[in-house]
């Protein structure tokens, strides 16, 4: 099955009713990940990146609303499906690692019976072999003693090792699409590198797929294999992550590129993205990034980029992409 295609997300669009009109949170947003592949979705707070994550879950917020498009898994719309038949598929075949486990979690619950719970409901294991999976599972992610852990709330718990149970859970199934809503944001250095290398580990033991929502390069330099940028609620940018991230064709990932520090070259100065990101209730004509891009023309006011194929094979939303990459190689 190496190459194709688990998940297919086709034409996306996201939307929510505010003050009597439709305001698009994701348009028309198109992103591949392959059978075990690893690819990143990177972009400012508010670009979208998780409500695209959340459609995949069918865990949308209450007013937020699939407006068009498809979300295939293994060549199935999840879209066309009941709610029923939705919820059957998360677990045993997709699972998510949300951002903050304690909004997450459920405070009432011990986090051994939490991670047990799956066990129980999809493998029909009794209730005492399942919360000894549990155990068998805190021990796997790095949750030293377990077995006493396992009775903790959460409450009593780090955010590192909350997070671990998280991965606990999202794993407890070998599910084959793990969804990843900035697992790591909320946890110091150290503590975060570990839980990226357990992901990967994670990965590579049960074979799973990995959809990795972020705001930081570094995560995704570290994690992913191929990555897509968004923006205002579009795909902007998509390559292999050593493409982007080195040699990136939209204006937007080089701002992104060139506010974030460099470690191989800390003499170099931050240069900040000027202004703000756009407010989506009040989308103006042309290019959502022209009123902060340093490159953009009188073109880019006019019309809206679309993604598309440059010169070089990569594929980029920028009227310009061509004419700057051959100026800059020039």
């Amino acid at each position: 099955m190496a190459g194709e295609n688990l998940l297919e997300i086709e034409d996306l669009s996201i939307g929510i009713k505010r003050g009597g009109r439709q305001v698009r949170i994701a348009e028309d947003v198109n992103l591949t990940v392959g059978v075990g592949e690893r690819v990143g979705l990177v972009g400012e707070s508010g670009a979208g990146k998780s409500m695209v994550l959340r459609a995949i879950a069918g865990l949308l917020p209450r007013g937020v609303e699939v407006l068009s498009g498809a979300i295939r898994y293994d060549g199935k719309n999840l879209l066309d499906l009941r709610p029923s038949q939705r919820l059957r598929l998360m677990g045993p075949e997709i699972a998510m690692v949300f951002q903050e486990p304690m909004t997450a979690l459920n405070p009432l619950m011990r986090v051994g019976e939490q991670i047990a719970e799956a066990s129980i409901r999809y493998k029909g294991m009794s209730r005492r072999a399942a919360l000894a999976r549990a155990v068998e599972l805190m021990s796997y992610v790095g949750i030293p003693d377990p077995k006493t852990r396992a009775t903790a709330f959460p409450h009593e718990l780090s955010g590192g090792l909350r997070q671990r149970v998280m991965i606990a859970m999202a794993i407890s199934l070998k599910p084959r699409l793990l969804l990843c809503d900035e697992p790591t944001t909320a946890l110091d250095v150290t503590v975060q590198h570990q839980v990226l290398r357990l992901l990967e580990e994670m990965c590579d033991e049960v074979g799973a797929a990995l959809l990795f929502v972020t705001h930081d390069l570094a995560v995704i330099n570290q994690t992913c294999r191929r990555l897509a940028v968004m923006y205002a609620g579009h795909v902007i940018e998509t390559g292999t992550t050593e493409q982007v991230l080195h040699d990136p064709r939209h204006p937007y990932t080089r701002g992104l590129l060139e506010s974030a520090p460099d470690f191989d070259r800390p003499e170099r100065l931050l240069a900040a993205i000027p202004g703000s990101a756009p407010n989506l209730a009040d989308r103006q004509p042309g290019c959502a990034f022209a009123p902060r891009c340093r490159d953009a023309v009188e073109s880019c006011f006019a019309g809206e980029p679309t993604l598309h194929a440059t010169i070089d094979g990569r594929q980029t939303a920028c009227f310009r992409a061509d004419e700057l990459f051959q100026k800059v190689n020039a």
